[in-house]
């Protein structure tokens, strides 16, 4: 585990926000932001002067991160706002997402490049629906890292045996989910108890405070560890006499690492070659490793195009059939039967929705067979049909190449956000629920 003293500077962590309504998720970021000093002095006096002008004696944090003037009037998030800041020890980057309901959607965009997701409730109320439905998209979408924030503290006199319920319940919810890494802190964001400073109240905790945490997570992984995947953005073919024999592929790399020498096969042609040269930034280099962005030059002269993949180690299957666990994003619902565009990495083929297997129910973590369709909101699990060949890894392996798109045709709306393969290890059939109860 990466240390507060041997952090490296130069580590980024993204990480993501979720919490019901009210719950002080709005404070909680602007107290993150102002006590690790991230915000410039005329955005404090910016928020001061809004303030007071509300008749408030002290600057109203959640200011801060509720930009859009609708989320100010009303006092709610609406939009994923993305925060840049740093500390001495670590760069982050913050999607602050809504905690409404019908906005759920908007987590998974937030969530789905995270690597901790801060979940927080209110101490007063606890663990409720909302809690467990972020807990379960955070666990869809493969986020390896989760703190539960248990805000307002103060408002419950600081109480240990508060804390430690609500803690032991979301916990066990979150091991139903498959999520093992749940770190439970007790905060107050108005009062600033445990964000970044220790609190004086809660002698009874031990822990780190949240910006600790945050500092000292383990996020660095070895991309050597990883099959490299290479999707095919743009087929560079220079046209002048000096140039007449070169053909690059650009792209950026999704994961794993290339080298010149490497044994490749070309998806979903199933080709194999090996890599001639690397060019990045326009200079030659041996090694390559995910997320750069570089031209790769294989030894022959195959056919590629966009969204083609060029894959060393393991290789995908390419298939026509795609099996996935969906969040459906849109107003319209997704219906058995409906054609779709499918966008994967830089492919983008035309899909059928062949059966919507089940709905899940976030509350039981069933899964409700029979459903019409998604609708907003709603997870799931879908049957697609491809009209030419994807090379899909399964979500749970590859986050990045793992991950598809459902898009309306017509339009070109973003429609149902997908995880190929099985992804949802913890929902059950009702019907094994019921077995397992008569057992």
């Amino acid at each position: 585990m990466t240390t507060a003293q041997n952090a490296p500077v130069t580590s980024l962590l993204r990480f993501a926000t979720a919490g019901s309504v009210d719950d002080g998720k709005s404070t909680l970021v602007g107290r993150l932001l102002h006590d690790s000093k991230s915000v410039l002095a005329d955005q404090l006096e910016a928020i001061e002067h809004a303030s007071r002008n509300r008749g408030q004696d002290a600057p109203d944090l959640a200011l801060l991160t509720d930009g859009l003037r609708a989320e100010r009037e009303q006092g709610i998030t609406i939009d994923v706002a993305y925060r840049y800041f740093a500390t001495g020890r670590r760069r982050f980057i913050l999607a602050d997402t809504p905690g409404h309901v019908q906005y759920t959607r908007n987590m998974v965009t937030g969530a789905s490049t995270a690597e901790l997701a801060v979940v927080l409730v209110d101490a007063r109320n606890g663990v409720v629906e909302q809690t467990r439905r972020h807990a379960a998209v955070a666990a869809l979408l493969r986020v390896p890292h989760m703190v539960l924030a248990v805000n307002k503290m103060d408002l419950v006199d600081y109480t240990e045996p508060v804390f430690a319920a609500i803690a032991e319940e979301f916990t066990s919810y979150a091991a139903s989910l498959g999520i093992e890494d749940v770190v439970a802190i007790p905060i107050s964001a108005l009062a600033g108890d445990n964000v970044v400073e220790p609190s004086a109240h809660m002698d009874w905790y031990g822990g780190p405070t949240l910006l600790e945490h945050l500092e000292t997570v383990p996020v660095d992984s070895d991309p050597s560890e990883e099959p490299a995947r290479f999707p095919v953005q743009y087929v560079i073919r220079p046209r002048s006499e000096e140039h007449h024999d070169y053909r690059g592929y650009a792209g950026q790399l999704a994961s794993g690492v290339l080298r010149v020498g490497d044994a490749v096969t070309v998806l979903p042609s199933g080709h194999t070659t090996t890599v001639a040269a690397i060019d990045a930034l326009g200079k030659k280099t041996d090694i390559t490793w995910a997320p750069q962005s570089v031209t790769v030059r294989l030894a022959d002269d195959i056919d590629i195009s966009r969204g083609d993949l060029i894959a060393a180690g393991p290789t995908p299957v390419p298939t026509r059939d795609v099996e996935a666990h969906v969040c459906h994003l849109d107003e319209r619902p997704l219906r058995a039967g409906a054609t779709v565009l499918l966008k994967h990495t830089t492919r983008t083929v035309r899909a059928l929705v062949k059966d919507i297997s089940y709905r899940i129910d976030i509350g039981t973590l069933e899964q409700r067979s029979g459903a019409a369709g998604l609708q907003v909101n709603d997870i799931g699990h879908v049957v697609l049909r491809t009209a030419e060949p994807l090379t899909l890894d399964s979500y749970t392996d590859n986050r990045r190449t793992g991950s598809l798109l459902l898009i309306d045709p017509a339009d070109g709306t973003t429609l149902t956000a997908g995880m190929a393969g099985e992804a949802f290890e913890a929902v059950r059939t009702t019907e094994a629920l019921d077995e397992e109860d008569r057992v």
